[in-house]
């Protein structure tokens, strides 16, 4: 009998211990200073793979992007909601449409003087792709010249590119396009000479389509680091994010979505 008391006592303590985590767990998430109490809303431009992209159903969105927001989620004990939206005007969604933006987006020091940013997540660079029989050899960015390129329009990209020509540096017809894939289609048309992207999206493109496309160039010189935006000033949710990717880091997270999503 005395066993069987004591039994009963140890899981009533376990269930009080579970309750007051949970309590402890939604009292956190409500103090974060989201749009909605116990949701966890995230801009996302779907059509960007394989950060983010439709599966085969034309719906539900995938990727490296998904998968972390999810895991994030997770971490925060938060319902997640992926709302996507055009890249053009994609931060002024802040605190607006959304709480925070996790869509391959590069921590730059004009992003910080209005939103905020998470620790970095995964690393970047920017690449050259070409058609995987062009028989060019780039170098460095100077190679470019003469070539018509395209990008995705306000991207790291875009910037880099647009700069390149304005100061003179390369003379170059640009193609600014809305979405990405439209770059990597317009290559494929020979409409253009090479694509200038994000050396991720690069990964993702050749890996799935080798015998159309190849990695020319990849600059190196100064790695990119992309992390989540959000709301300037949300300290609460800057820093529970920081906390859960600390954690997903050291549980081998990232790593293994890496190596599913590009490749290795």
């Amino acid at each position: 009998m005395k066993k069987l008391i004591l039994t009963l006592c140890a899981a009533l303590v376990a269930l009080s211990l579970m309750s007051c985590n949970k309590k402890t767990e939604e009292a956190e998430a409500s103090n974060l200073n989201l749009m909605k109490d116990g949701v966890l809303t995230i801009g996302c431009e779907i059509g960007y793979p394989p950060f983010e992209d439709f599966a085969n159903d034309g719906v539900t969105p995938v990727g490296y992007d998904i998968d972390f927001g999810k895991a994030l989620g997770e971490k925060l004990g938060l319902e997640i909601v992926v709302i996507n939206t055009a890249w053009d005007g994609i931060f002024q969604g802040i605190g607006v449409n959304y709480d925070a933006v996790i869509s391959a987006v590069t921590i730059t020091d004009e992003r910080k003087e209005t939103m905020d940013f998470s620790d970095p997540y995964i690393d970047n660079f920017q690449a050259v792709v070409l058609p995987a029989d062009s028989d060019l050899t780039i170098e460095s960015f100077n190679d470019l010249d003469g070539m018509a390129l395209a990008v995705q329009k306000e991207t790291t990209s875009d910037i880099l590119m647009s700069d390149y020509i304005s100061t003179g540096t390369i003379n170059c017809t640009l193609a600014q396009n809305e979405k990405i894939v439209t770059c990597f289609t317009q290559l494929d048309n020979k409409e253009i000479d090479a694509v200038v992207v994000d050396s991720t999206v690069a990964l993702g493109q050749v890996g799935k389509a080798p015998e159309k496309f190849k990695i020319a160039y990849l600059d190196e010189s100064e790695a990119e680091q992309f992390g989540v935006a959000m709301t300037k000033g949300n300290v609460e949710l800057q820093t529970a994010i920081n906390e859960a990717i600390a954690e997903l880091k050291a549980e081998g997270f990232f790593q293994e979505s890496i190596e599913y999503w590009f490749g290795g």
